[in-house]
């Protein structure tokens, strides 16, 4: 029978001032100390920090059985009356292309249900894109368009709540609005109809990515100059990640334009195809973007559950593709029937008949439901966020080339007439209307691999924050398991994470989802330090170690020992996978074992 003993080990004073701060309207005064709570973003459950609060609330709010619902508002191609929210662009200008259904009456939020708007949701988007709930923290998305949106922080606000999502506001600095100069006070002049496309992006990066930060990059006019001047200003302020819903036609000019305003390795720019139908449109065809062009997307009783094809309402209604006049083909593309650039690259859900529910009171009167391949851009966007920051040199437009069988083949359907098939029509592999095809997770959005678009897997370290010396970012952790408390010391730097050592009945787990690319070999490896108050053969207190369903490894007290121990697995199994990595440890009711993890990497070859 097992002794219980009443000498154990005592977690540090900051371990347990992190738990009594958590406790809401409470200060508390140990040995000279005050703490008091801090204001957070949106609810915070106690002993966890916002971001690992808002992680959880998103995951919940994208899982929940009741969000899945759809809320169908048409068939695939069928017309229906929409208004474009945007003039047509004049040479040297360029025109958003949001489209808002008509026949649909818009209604404020007070009229509408909770999570029952018309259109496609947060939920169905991953549902049908087979996006991982978690993911993006850390992540910066900006959106570039023209003219200032007032109520864009409040609307943004409306969409979010209403689908669970977690609060994205300029005051816990989730959400940033800026003009082309990176101004927060002087912002340009109002615009019912781009306010619109503005309220259409920033719902879909946040239903995509509702871990991401957002910033709005607001050009003080539709020409050229002003927008690629906030194009600049966007990269400028960190983002990683850039999208952009507008366009133009071609002009000789662009190729200069290219390298003003596009030509920013180490970001994933993504550009609308266009809405015309047939045609190549401009920045889509830089050779420096990821084109997106257009699809109807409808649930199916297929094991997706979901179908597509290409967008296309009629001769002047329909995603944008072709073959540029003038923008060079990009090493990476591998089409042989155009010389120059091909549009599109990838595509997502435009066609209004299917289209997706956004929140807008100055462009628009409440919920409506929007199409357009500015809808698909944003989507796209939040895609390679999710997927990890880029290779500092890389341009992204190329991953997805690699990646091929990572995505949805888009096969039927059509934009209009023309004299290279595949410039217009869907088939197996690549075609100009849908790209390589649709997102299918998050793999053809990352560096690496092959997948009959050529390319190699590209050498890199996965995990985010992986040494812990950001503190409580980018892991999902239990409270005060991240820590610099000296009762442990880390491997390298000053912080590690600490599971367990109470010496009671406790249960601390530890997180990140990392997407691995196709084509890769992955190995897993972390440093584990293990010390115990427990005597004996038997194993009191246990870490388990996991990769999504599979348990790589299990340790206990009994393998205590003096110092660290670099510990290597094989994730190669997952490649073209996101996978969730954890470590979960739990502590009987007496005596401590403390499991001190540092040095995390997940490395592909």
């Amino acid at each position: 029978m097992r002794e219980t003993r009443t000498g154990r080990r005592r977690r540090s004073l900051p371990r347990l001032l992190a738990v009594a701060v958590a406790l809401p309207a409470l200060a508390l005064s140990v040995a000279g100390f005050t703490a008091a709570p801090t204001a957070s973003a949106g609810p915070a459950a106690p002993g966890t920090s916002p971001a690992t609060s808002r992680a959880a609330q998103n995951h919940k709010a994208l899982t929940d059985p009741d969000r899945q619902t759809f809320h169908p508002t048409g068939k695939a191609g069928q017309k229906v009356p929409t208004t474009r929210l945007c003039a047509t662009a004049h040479p040297g200008q360029a025109s958003c292309f949001a489209q808002r259904r008509t026949d649909i009456k818009q209604r404020l939020a007070s009229a509408v249900a909770v999570a029952t708007p018309s259109g496609l949701s947060p939920a169905n988007l991953h549902s049908a894109y087979s996006l991982p709930s978690t993911g993006g923290s850390g992540m910066t998305v900006a959106v570039v368009d023209a003219y200032n949106d007032p109520n864009a922080e409040a609307d943004l606000g409306t969409y979010r709540s209403t689908y669970g999502l977690s609060a994205c506001t300029k005051a816990n600095g989730c959400f940033k609005q800026v003009s082309q100069t990176g101004s927060t006070t002087s912002l340009p002049t109002n615009d019912t109809g781009w306010a619109g496309e503005e309220a259409l992006d920033l719902d879909m990066v946040s239903a995509v990515c509702p871990n991401c930060k957002i910033i709005l990059v607001e050009a003080n006019s539709a020409n050229d100059t002003d927008l690629g001047i906030a194009e600049n200003e966007a990269v400028s302020l960190g983002a990683k990640f850039v999208s952009n819903s507008w366009g133009g036609s071609e002009a000789s000019s662009q190729t200069a334009e290219d390298t003003q305003y596009f030509k920013h390795p180490g970001v994933a720019i993504t550009v609308s195809a266009g809405d015309s139908a047939y045609g190549a449109e401009y920045p889509a065809t830089s050779q420096y973007v990821t084109a997106v062009g257009g699809t109807a997307l409808t649930t199916a009783s297929n094991s997706r559950g979901w179908s597509e094809s290409v967008w296309h309402t009629s001769s002047t209604e329909g995603t944008g593709s072709g073959c540029s006049a003038y923008d060079p083909k990009p090493a990476w593309q591998t089409d042989t029937g155009c010389a120059k650039r091909m549009e599109a690259d990838v595509s997502a859900v435009a066609d209004p008949a299917t289209g997706v529910a956004v929140y807008d009171t100055y462009g628009g009167s409440g919920w409506a439901v929007y199409g357009g391949t500015s809808a698909s851009a944003p989507i796209i966007a939040g895609v390679y966020a999710l997927a990890g920051t880029p290779g500092a040199t890389d341009y992204p437009a190329q991953y997805p080339y690699g990646h091929t069988a990572n995505l949805n083949d888009v096969t039927s359907g059509s934009n209009g007439s023309c004299t290279t098939s595949y410039f217009c029509t869907a088939r197996a592999g690549y075609d100009g209307p849908t790209g390589w095809g649709t997102p299918n997770g998050t793999a053809a959005f990352t560096a690496g691999g092959s997948g009959g678009g050529g390319g190699t897997c590209t050498p890199a370290q996965l995990l985010g924050n992986a040494g812990f010396e950001s503190g409580n970012t980018t892991w999902t952790a239990s409270s005060g398991v991240i820590n610099a408390d000296s009762g442990e010391a880390a491997h390298a730097g000053s912080y590690k994470a600490w599971l367990d050592g109470y010496g009671s009945s406790h249960t601390d787990t530890l997180s990140q989802s990392v997407t691995i690319p196709a084509g890769c070999k992955a190995g897993f490896t972390f440093y584990l330090h293990i010390d115990t108050a427990e005597t004996g053969s038997t194993a009191y207190d246990k870490l388990t170690v996991t990769a999504g369903s599979t348990t790589l490894a299990t340790y206990s007290n009994v393998n205590a020992a003096s110092g660290y121990t670099q510990k290597t697995f094989d994730l190669s199994s997952f490649a073209g996978q996101t996978v969730t990595v954890k470590f979960s440890g739990v502590e009987d009711s007496s005596q401590q074992t403390s499991f001190v993890v540092d040095d995390t990497a997940v490395t592909t070859s």
